[in-house]
């Protein structure tokens, strides 16, 4: 048994292993079963172990600026938000068809919560999510155009199913910037999704990016057959505040 249990450590089957052990320390609890049924056990442990170390890593991949729930969202009226379209969203149909989604609202109206819980959901259905606030985006990418790894950022933006850019639109953007999104976004078209949160309605998206030949681009890879959700209300931050007061 022990010389079992160390061939398959050494093939990184540890999941077995534990099955295995387990199976040995309540021998009556087992005993009853088949040899193909004990087995089935062993693999299905092994296959939950890859499954759940595969959400780990993704999570850790995609940085979400926090950890996010469907069942924690607030629907209440006037938001402008229903759980038919955050169950359609979670169907994830928009990525497979690699559609965007705009989440458009005032400050502290759940955008960012919002785009985490998508991204989260994903990263539990085994696809691949980096999320960034935009500023940190475009800084990111004039170091990669300083340190020569320029290439190997767009790639890694391009392999990844769902790119979450948060605060999209507070500052007018500068030329390398303007020319660094088209290259992320056009690298990404009709192959990847972007989840992209803005306090700035979408009309007015095309004052910010400047350049109206470069906005012109950059607006028809984001808007084209976009899912567009438009959040309401009073700030939830204030409203968690004025109940953490009473």
């Amino acid at each position: 048994m022990q010389t079992l249990i160390t061939q398959l450590n050494s093939l990184r089957l540890t999941g077995m292993v534990d099955a295995l052990q387990q199976q040995q320390s309540q021998p009556t609890t087992y005993s009853e079963l088949g040899f193909m049924e004990r087995l089935s056990l062993l693999v299905n442990n092994e296959l939950t172990i890859r499954d759940q170390r595969k959400i780990t890593r993704l999570l850790k991949q995609a940085r979400l600026r926090v950890s996010a729930y469907a069942s924690d969202l607030d629907y209440s009226a006037g938001r402008g938000l229903s759980k038919d379209t955050v169950a359609q969203l979670l169907s994830y149909d928009w990525v497979h068809h690699h559609r965007n989604v705009l989440i458009e609202g005032p400050t502290g109206t759940g955008k960012t919560y919002l785009a985490c819980v998508l991204g989260q959901a994903a990263c539990e259905r085994g696809l691949s999510v980096r999320y960034f606030r935009a500023s940190r985006l475009f800084e990111l990418l004039t170091v990669a155009h300083a340190d020569g790894s320029y290439g190997q950022l767009l790639s890694q933006l391009q392999k990844t199913q769902i790119l979450v850019i948060d605060d999209w639109g507070l500052e007018v953007l500068k030329r390398a910037q303007r020319t660094d999104l088209l290259e992320v976004l056009e690298d990404r078209h009709d192959r990847g999704s972007t989840i992209i949160t803005s306090q700035l309605p979408t009309q007015h998206w095309h004052e910010v990016i400047g350049d109206p030949t470069l906005a012109d681009a950059i607006l028809d890879r984001l808007l084209h057959n976009a899912h567009k959700l438009v959040l309401k209300g009073e700030s939830l931050r204030k409203k968690k505040a004025k109940v953490a007061s009473t």
